[in-house]
């Protein structure tokens, strides 16, 4: 397996502390920059479609063209941290992705700003992997715990900042600004980079350039089939369809390709270390559970219980709350316990939380949502630190890039079925219950007289409003059987965890076992 060269050493700039404090800043605002764009832009749509003139299907291309080009360019990590080095690259990606939301800031047109978040995209697939294997490097072994820590609380607490933080720069100044908020992050963060982290040797390595047009057809097509099946009516759809064999076609071929490939551009052999596979499926779910939980609970809290945006943003703030919390706990705690121990009470607290989220309803209060996020919140934190500290701790250094790359793009991929999975199981449900909610309602029957007056289906205002109520109550039906779909898989995966090569701490030593 061919990866970029050894470890990542520092200029000399002050102190050892002082470099590797500005390193861990400066690698926390690009990664925060780039989680917190994967949902910013959700709530903004609206106002930007009548803005650009755009349809709602075109406006929909403004999310999918960036998730699509992220994962695309995603496997192309560690072959471009090998040849450039992770500093340049670092550097690259950054600036990249900075004057791409400039860009996408001035945009005048849906085509422009299509085309201009996909290039953030392109710079943005490296950023959390690069980010995460720096950190890995930079810290002795039995701190990778605390690393991971730090690091998490960029990329799961940003995805959580996303909606709140767009919906109240939308609100009070413009849309523009969801991407223009980018700037000075993203100037920081390339100043911190460029003073902290020294240039590499970098390494001559050939690109598999067959196999990573194999693996864009593959993830792309897939990225593509996942975000347009809903709004398509999945294979009743022309288009879904030829991506769904453009996906499984691609995917085979390069599985075929990669066996005889010298330099694959994405080696499975990673795949072969037990810990690193059985991390990847984990973090997998844990994608599935963090973004479908947040493309749910927005609209939710907004459209059935009639929040305002920003209330549903301060209702939602302590999920991240606790989820920081939940990082800073479990970073002191690897290396000390049991690795699976803070992974399984975790996925109990997910669970818990997922457990009460079955019991909300239309009047369900707002101390009980704040709990249930708080709660949630903290055991995805607990989950997230020791499962990527476990991924990677019987990995050889050099493979660590690479490997980042691709645990990053089981994650993405994870959260992209969830999302699909949760809004179409929504869907459909609101329309069978709705079906079998208007059976039953006296309205239709003989007991019209249980009825209120305003919703007399003798009239047509009347007829209106018992209709609004009964889509109402149908919705509320759907989104307790998502929570109870990613409850049952939450639980289902609590198993899997035990037979991470995990152990008692000893000496503040690595918490997993070497492999083998």
């Amino acid at each position: 397996m061919s990866a970029a060269t050894t470890t990542t050493s520092i200029p000399p700039l002050g102190t050892a502390t002082q470099r590797r404090g500005l390193l861990v800043v400066s690698v926390m605002l690009a990664t925060l920059m780039q989680a917190i764009d994967t949902t910013i832009a959700n709530v903004a749509l609206p106002d930007m479609q009548g803005s650009l003139s755009a349809t709602q299907d075109q406006a929909a291309w403004v999310l999918t063209s960036y998730i699509v080009a992220s994962a695309i360019m995603m496997p192309l990590t560690g072959w471009l941290s090998a040849v450039l080095g992770r500093r340049r690259l670092l550097l690259v990606s950054i600036a990249g992705f900075t004057v791409a939301s400039v860009l996408c800031g001035l945009a005048t047109g849906i085509g422009e700003m299509v085309l201009f978040r996909v290039l953030q995209g392109v710079f943005g697939a490296a950023l959390v992997p690069l980010s995460q294997s720096l950190l890995l490097d930079v810290f002795p072994k039995e701190k990778h715990g605390a690393a991971m820590a730090m690091w998490g609380m960029g990329l799961m607490v940003g995805p959580i900042l996303g909606p709140p933080l767009g919906g109240w720069l939308t609100e009070d100044y413009s849309w523009r600004w969801v991407f223009l908020i980018n700037v000075p992050v993203g100037i920081l963060a390339l100043l911190g980079v460029a003073a902290s982290v020294k240039t590499e040797t970098t390494v001559r390595r050939p690109m598999d350039w067959t196999g990573f047009l194999l693996l864009a057809i593959g993830i792309g097509a897939l990225q593509l089939f996942l975000d347009r099946g809903q709004s398509q009516d999945w294979l009743g759809a022309f288009e879904v369809r030829i991506e769904l064999a453009l996906a499984l076609l691609g995917l085979y071929l390069y599985a075929v390709h990669w066996r005889g490939a010298s330099h694959p551009v994405m080696d499975l052999r990673l795949f072969a270390n037990f810990n690193f596979a059985l991390s990847s499926a984990l973090i997998f779910v844990v994608g599935i559970v963090l973004f479908a939980t947040l493309a749910l609970l927005p609209p939710y809290l907004n459209q059935l219980m009639h929040y305002p945006v920003l209330d549903v943003g301060l209702m939602l703030a302590p999920r991240g709350v606790g989820t920081m919390l939940g990082m800073m706990l479990v970073g002191r705690l690897i290396g000390r316990v049991d690795t699976r121990v803070p992974i399984v009470v975790g996925l109990l607290l997910t669970a818990y939380s997922l457990h009460d989220m079955t019991a909300m309803g239309v009047d369900v209060s707002q101390r009980s949502i704040v709990a249930i996020g708080l709660v949630q919140g903290l055991g995805l934190g607990l989950v997230f630190v020791p499962i990527s500290t476990v991924a990677y701790s019987t990995l050889p250094a050099q493979a660590r890039t690479e490997a980042a790359s691709l645990f990053s793009l089981m994650r993405n991929i994870g959260s992209s079925i969830g999302i699909s999975l949760v809004i179409t199981l929504l869907a459909r449900n609101t329309q069978i219950n709705h079906a079998e909610i208007g059976a039953r309602v006296p309205g239709w029957g003989a007991e019209a007289a249980l009825l209120p007056s305003a919703w007399d289906p003798a009239t047509a205002a009347g007829a209106s409003a018992l209709n609004a109520e009964v889509t109402r109550q149908a919705a509320v039906i759907g989104y307790v059987n998502d929570f109870h779909v990613m409850l049952v898989l939450t639980l289902a995966v609590i198993p899997l965890v035990l037979f991470l090569r995990g152990g008692p701490a000893r000496g503040g030593a690595p918490t997993v076992a070497a492999e083998h």
